[in-house]
């Protein structure tokens, strides 16, 4: 199993997700070329995914899809809504544009998306399983509701947000509306939130989890660790034996290697 996290925040997200051989991208939010020389980078060729899955229609999670899917006729999945609401949905080529259902398999993955709050057309979360491993990823969302809790139970390895600290965000200089926006439960989940969703959802005895979609502005790598870390040694959980904390980068990839 690997996950690499090539890029993530607001200038663009992509996951390259393996597991049992089948090779998927969530989310192209940066260039074709940058996915390209990212998987290059970890010994992956881009004509090898088996699929790109789409969490919503924001410009830093398609902006590659474009290039992508004309240039290597690669399937990408997405919910109806959201395929209407791309900006680019009218250049695509057509063949490669496929419905979201509720459950399907690529190669030997099995894919559930679960709905999450965020200002989208029908935004989603991911959770794989293949073998007895499981993945799941959760960002650009407001809050986490029950079903975004059960979704993220029992990962072994989650891509979880934690885009801002709540102070910096209030005190920084962004506009009011734009403040309210992030804040709202429609919105993106602040260190604290994403600290607390650790401790209390159900989890194996060892999980990874990348912290992932980090405000540039309203954040800094170490500072979502350290609040993310002191909630959960506060609660009891043992960092380093019962969750290793990763973080993402807009420039620099994250990756994670597991044998099992």
């Amino acid at each position: 199993m690997q996950i690499h996290v090539l890029a993530s925040g607001s200038t663009g997200n992509a996951t390259f997700i393996e597991m049992e051989n089948t090779k998927l991208l969530v989310d192209a939010g940066i260039s074709t070329r940058r996915i390209k020389q990212s998987l290059d980078a970890i010994g992956t060729k881009v004509e090898d995914i088996d699929g790109v899955l789409i969490t919503h229609e924001h410009r830093d999670h398609v902006n590659g899809l474009t290039t992508l899917l004309k240039k290597y006729k690669i399937p990408a999945y997405a919910r109806p809504d959201t395929w209407q609401s791309m900006y680019c949905r009218g250049v695509l080529p057509e063949e490669c544009c496929k419905a979201l259902p509720d459950s399907l398999s690529i190669g030997r993955i099995k894919i559930e998306p679960f709905s999450i709050s965020h200002d989208a057309a029908d935004p989603v979360g991911f959770r794989l399983y293949a073998g007895s491993s499981k993945v799941s990823v959760a960002t650009d969302l407001g809050f986490v509701t029950p079903t975004v809790k059960e979704a993220l139970s029992l990962s072994d390895v989650m891509v979880l947000e934690s885009n801002h600290d709540v102070e910096m965000l209030k005190n920084g200089s962004y506009p009011w509306h734009l403040k309210k926006r992030i804040m709202s439960n429609r919105g993106h989940l602040a260190n604290t939130d994403a600290g607390w969703t650790l401790a209390r959802v159900d989890r194996k005895a060892h999980t990874h989890v990348f912290l992932a979609h980090l405000s540039q502005e309203n954040n800094r790598p170490e500072l979502a660790e350290d609040t993310v870390a002191e909630i959960l040694t506060n609660q009891g959980c043992r960092l380093g034996q019962e969750v290793t904390l990763h973080l993402t980068y807009p420039e620099q990839i994250s990756g994670l290697s597991e044998h099992k």
